[in-house]
Order: structure tokens, then C-alpha cells, then sequence
């Protein structure tokens, strides 16, 4: 690594240093904490749109971002697409962050918490989304942020995908890649949303998982009917959803189901 790029990284991590202990990112977060994304409330629909446009397009475009929202029928909010370009010989680097957050359940938090205030307790800070996903895509903003500050351009293409309904499915998320498939061309794609499995270490996952969750029942006849008389001679539910369940995957985990892979 040549002097000039080393100098530039550490000053870029000096200033992102700074934000932090100055108090500044945290009163961003604060911010951002206090707006209740809840996507799973129909009521929080125009809050999902206000997050993005008056918290996240001028962050982006303060960078020099260009912002773009997009929108598909299935989805209750817009989508954001932020972009910068560098040069067309530079590799492109496209992020993902959702601003959404499950319920806030305010009456299940511990007493002096909230979900929609920043609380910190023995070092560590509490409110609705601070680990899923607004401190997430927060830090990714501060970090470009801090490098643009330090030395002017990124040195690579930048792509922000950031949507408002994770929580509830992403809705709409693949027909409105599909339909942009150009415009988030990528080399590389990072996706922040996750745990770390150490607080003091980034953790990478070099991969792709998913979840689908479903309920699985068995309606098979009306009433009881005693094992005495028809055990073994007539189907039992139980058995029947065991052999359903054990049909999903092979012994060692592979999913059986071609339509969910």
C-alpha cells in the first residue's frame, strides 16, 4: 500500500473516530431511533416514506449521491436508490440497508428503556433498530462520509439500495431488482444486516441465507376416533405432518423443494 492511500485511510478512520467520540453520530442515530418505522403498522406508512426522504436522501446527496426512488404495487413505501459515480474504469460497489423495524412493544422494554429513544446503559446503547438495521446503514454512511471528507472520492462506484419493509417480507423487493436489474449492477454487493458474533470485530458472511415461514395443519376427519379400535388402520395427523416436515430436507440439511431454492 503506497504512503498516500495509508495516510488517507487513517485520517479517514481519525474522522470517523471523531464523529464518534465528539457525540455527533450518536445524536444522528438518536434522530433517526425517534422516527417509528414500524412496517408492520399500517398506521406508520407515511413514517416509512419520511424516514427516507428526510433522513437518508440528504445524507446520500450531501455525499453527492444522486437518490431515485423507486416503487412497486405490493410494497406499503418507496424504495431508495442512491448513486454515485466515479469513473467508468472503477469497480462498483452496491450496499443494502432497510429502515424499517419491527413494533416498537414499548411496554415489554425494561423500565427507563423505550424503543424510541437512544438509551445507554454499561456501554451499550438501547433503542428500536439500533442493531436491526439504522445503526447498521448508518455506520456504512459515516464511514463514506469520513473517506469523501478525508481525501475527495471514494475511488470506486457507489450503489445504495435501502427499502422500508424487511420486517414484513420485503414485498415487492424482487420484482423491483429484477426491473432495475442495470441499475444495481454490481462487483460487489454488501449487505449489513446482522449480528456480530464479537462486538470488537466485524463479522463477515461470505454467502446467502433465507427463511420462509409458513403454518403446516392437517384437517383429516371430523371428531375423535378411539386408537383401540382404529389405530393403525386409519391415518394419523401427527405422523402425516412428521413425514411433510422430514420431506422439506435431506438428512443433512439440503432443501428438497426446488421452488424455495
Amino acid at each position: 500500500m503506497s504512503p498516500v492511500v495509508a495516510t488517507g485511510r487513517a485520517g479517514a478512520i481519525s474522522r470517523a473516530e471523531q464523529r464518534f467520540d465528539s457525540g455527533a453520530f450518536r445524536a444522528l442515530l438518536a434522530r433517526r431511533l425517534a422516527l417509528p418505522t414500524e412496517s408492520q403498522n399500517p398506521d406508520r406508512a407515511a413514517v416509512l416514506a419520511d424516514y427516507l426522504r428526510s433522513e437518508l436522501q440528504p445524507a446520500f446527496q450531501a455525499m453527492g449521491f444522486r437518490c431515485v426512488e423507486l416503487s412497486h404495487p405490493k410494497a406499503a413505501a418507496p424504495f431508495l436508490l442512491a448513486e454515485r459515480l466515479e469513473g467508468a474504469h472503477l469497480p462498483t460497489v452496491l450496499g443494502y440497508g432497510h429502515g424499517d423495524v419491527i413494533r416498537g412493544l414499548a411496554a415489554e422494554w425494561h423500565e427507563g428503556l423505550s424503543p424510541w429513544t437512544l438509551t445507554e446503559r454499561e456501554g451499550r446503547w438501547y433503542g428500536r433498530g439500533i442493531a436491526d438495521n439504522k445503526g447498521q446503514h448508518s455506520v456504512n454512511l459515516e464511514a463514506l462520509a469520513a473517506v469523501l471528507a478525508e481525501r475527495g472520492s471514494l475511488g470506486f462506484n457507489a450503489r445504495y439500495l435501502v427499502e422500508m419493509g424487511e420486517e414484513t417480507g420485503s414485498r415487492g423487493l424482487r420484482e423491483v431488482c429484477e426491473a432495475n436489474r442495470s441499475a444495481l449492477s454490481a462487483d460487489v454487493f454488501i449487505a449489513s444486516d446482522g449480528p456480530r458474533l464479537r462486538a470488537d470485530r466485524p463479522t463477515l458472511f461470505l454467502g446467502s441465507r433465507g427463511s420462509i415461514n409458513f403454518d403446516l395443519s392437517i384437517d383429516a376427519r371430523a371428531g375423535g376416533h378411539h386408537s383401540g379400535n382404529w389405530g393403525g388402520l386409519i391415518s394419523n395427523p401427527g405422523i402425516q405432518l412428521a413425514h411433510a416436515i422430514a420431506s422439506i430436507t435431506g438428512p443433512t440439511g439440503q432443501i428438497r423443494i426446488p421452488d424455495w431454492v
